[in-house]
């Protein structure tokens, strides 16, 4: 077992964070990446900026890689980069580097992880079996431990107000598009001339009607509906110029001010039931005696881990967010937003499993509160760990920003830096436990009845 490599699944950020400091500790390791190229799921979304500033963008081990290596020019660190920025300015020349180069395996879906000779009731011998990865083309490797960064982006939420699928959502997928779609550019021709329906009230809904909103002005016949679950529109628009965020409350002034144009129309109390195709080759949401007709379906609902290919291995998942038991209560979106999570690392991250550790969005489960500088960390804790560095892997250091880490060009435009995102003036760094006020008492959920409501937030 010891003789296998380490293998990280996933070639985005936070799995080539894991591998440059698997190469660091000098361990033998794969990556293995369900895409053709480096951080594939990014790279659908290119078009948009990220949250974060570059300087919480860069993981420490895969910079000092990179600078080893020469050739390469740091970003200006207060400015944002779009999806394209990173892969095309940090991901693509980490890959090429003399450490990583040749170890990165693409087009190699994982579709399950057990043990060799093992399921999941057989206890006796199970540690000193090494792990069993088995590819959607058949082909198995084994390993010694298994990192697993593969992300949340290809397992959507359902459009089902319930959290399950509405009847006729699996019909009526070709009238479905993944959330943010290229509005301008890529997808244009999709949304241009046509009626679109954005279901959601996080950041990426509030990015694909903006974008929608400026086709609409220049593309007639172009029409936009909002759809939320929640039915008080001033929690929805944000509290404007007194919200506790300032750039929060721009954004939420840009979408108000897109509804009162008339160029988007907010249908608000909307829970879907059903998805059915109308006479005209439209589809139809239906939530009661609500009716939206739209061209397509927009789904900005967030997302859920796979943890079905790993389903023989022993994991210890909190029933309600779907991370590890003890990393649920640390990021739970009720309590704590972007910058309120606490350090964490090897400890949290740890299954009944010996050696499988999520990283990660995934790490997160439905919790929404993911940052990138919040994986590195963890990447960093759990190789250290794997290294038998114990020492390091409990050193956990985790220094996140009071505003401005979730910065976007939605608030304040093109060329917003740091100074000017949506969650306020420029970042200090700050003890964890600090951090943007989106949970109950700061505007994320609202208790309406003794029951949380989720609102519109900067870091969903």
């Amino acid at each position: 077992m010891t003789e296998a490599p380490v293998v990280v699944i996933g070639a985005g950020p936070i799995g080539l964070a894991a591998a440059a400091h698997l190469a660091e500790r000098g361990i033998e390791f794969a990556v293995l990446e369900a895409g053709p190229s480096v951080a594939a799921a990014i790279d659908e979304w290119r078009h948009v900026k990220l949250f974060s500033p570059w300087r919480y963008d860069l993981d420490s081990a895969a910079r000092r890689l990179l600078e080893r290596a020469g050739g390469w020019t740091e970003p200006e660190l207060g400015t944002l980069p779009t999806g394209g920025d990173l892969i095309d300015d940090y991901l693509e020349p980490l890959t090429k580097t003399p450490e990583l180069s040749g170890r990165i395996r693409y087009d190699a879906e994982v579709i399950a992880v057990t043990r060799v000779g093992f399921d999941r009731i057989r206890t006796a011998g199970r540690e000193d079996a090494p792990f069993l990865v088995r590819l959607a083309d058949g082909s198995e490797l084994l390993a010694s431990a298994v990192i697993d960064a593969a992300g949340t982006w290809r397992r959507a939420n359902v459009l089902g107000g319930s959290g399950i699928p509405a009847r006729g959502e699996s019909i009526a997928a070709d009238h479905i598009a993944h959330a943010l779609p290229d509005v301008l550019g890529r997808d244009r021709d999709r949304f241009a001339g046509r009626r679109t329906a954005v279901v959601g009230a996080g950041h990426s809904a509030s990015t694909t009607l903006l974008e929608l909103g400026e086709l609409a002005e220049e593309v007639p016949g172009t029409e936009v509906l909002w759809v939320v679950r929640g039915t008080d529109q001033a929690r929805t628009y944000g509290g404007g110029d007194a919200d506790e965020l300032p750039a929060r409350g721009a954004l939420g002034t840009r979408l108000k001010k897109l509804v009162q144009s008339g160029r988007v129309e907010l249908v608000s109390g909307f829970r879907t039931e059903e998805l059915a195709p109308t006479s005209d080759g439209r589809v139809e949401l239906v939530a009661g005696e609500q009716r939206v007709v739209a061209d397509t379906v927009v789904n900005s609902t967030g997302f859920r881990p796979d943890h079905d290919m790993v389903g023989e291995l022993r994991l210890d998942l909190d029933p309600i967010l779907g991370s590890t038991r003890a990393l649920a209560p640390l990021i739970d979106p009720n309590q704590h937003s972007c910058g309120t999570v606490p350090p964490h690392g090897v400890d949290e991250l740890a299954h009944p499993e010996p050696g499988y550790y999520a990283v990660g969005a995934k790490s997160y489960g439905r919790a929404p509160t993911f940052l990138l500088a919040t994986g590195y960390e963890q990447a960093r804790s759990v190789v250290a760990a794997l290294a038998g560095d114990w020492e390091a892997a409990r050193d956990v250091q985790l220094d996140l920003p009071e505003t401005g880490v979730c910065s976007s060009n939605l608030a304040y435009g093109d060329g917003a830096e740091e100074s000017g995102g949506c969650c306020g003036p420029a970042p200090q760094a700050v003890p964890a436990g600090r951090g943007l006020a989106t949970g109950i008492t700061g505007g994320l959920l609202t208790v309406i009845d003794n029951t949380p409501t989720k609102q519109s937030g900067c870091c969903n």
